[in-house]
């Protein structure tokens, strides 16, 4: 069954990037640009994870986050607040109003669907949040990478680089799959960028290093064959 993600953003450009990213996982996105919109939407679809923008025309976000916490079939749904606004008081409102999570204006795609999948997940029950391969462990929850239970320290795009290659184990994964995946739609850097910080990466994670096959003239493989 497709995951549905409803989208509720006034800027255009933002809510199609958004939504652009979105569909690039493989989720269903609905998009909005007023929370009445959502909420009547709602009435005949029933989301996975909601991302709302606090300033909007008419109901707020944070207004909307609380209203559906006061229906007890959204009281677990999934929803991220989404906005310029980065003050303390602002943070603690959008939070103390009900949201999961909090996201401010600049933001990274990647950071933001990393933050989604984690939202996720915390939904599946079947779903484990640690992936093992071999002495390889990743907390995805947590965001930590071991190698015989030692701590690994990766930078943000290293670790999203694994964990890609993990959830596509056994698959080989193009280079320009890779650029889409975790640099986003509008990448500018060469595939060249790919193998340096998979070097890299082999380096931090040590003996595991060797599971990253490199598949001349396509790209990488993660096994342990």
């Amino acid at each position: 069954m497709d995951t549905i993600i409803f989208i509720v953003e006034d800027d255009e450009s933002i809510r199609e990037l958004v939504k652009a990213a979105s569909e690039g996982y493989g989720y269903k996105v609905h998009a909005f640009e007023s929370a009445e919109e959502a909420l009547d939407k709602m009435k005949t679809t029933t989301p996975d994870l909601m991302i709302f923008d606090i300033m909007l025309p008419g109901m707020t976000g944070i207004d909307a986050v609380k209203l559906l916490r006061g229906e007890e079939r959204y009281k677990k749904l999934p929803m991220i607040i989404l906005t310029a606004k980065d003050s303390e008081t602002d943070k603690i409102a959008g939070l103390d109003g009900g949201a999961d999570d909090y996201v401010t204006k600049p933001f990274s795609v990647m950071e933001l669907m990393a933050r989604v999948r984690s939202q996720l997940r915390k939904c599946d029950k079947n779903t484990s949040a640690v992936k093992e391969m071999g002495i390889l462990k990743v907390n995805t929850d947590t965001r930590e990478v071991f190698v015989k239970d030692k701590l690994c320290i990766l930078t943000f795009k290293e670790y999203e680089l694994l964990l890609y290659l993990i959830e596509n184990t056994h698959r080989v994964v193009t280079r320009d799959e890779l650029l889409n995946k975790i640099w986003g739609y509008d990448y500018t850097v060469e595939t060249r960028t790919i193998d340096i910080h998979i070097r890299t990466l082999r380096l931090k994670i040590g003996e595991a290093g060797e599971y990253i096959k490199t598949i001349r003239g396509m790209g990488y493989r993660i096994s342990r064959d």
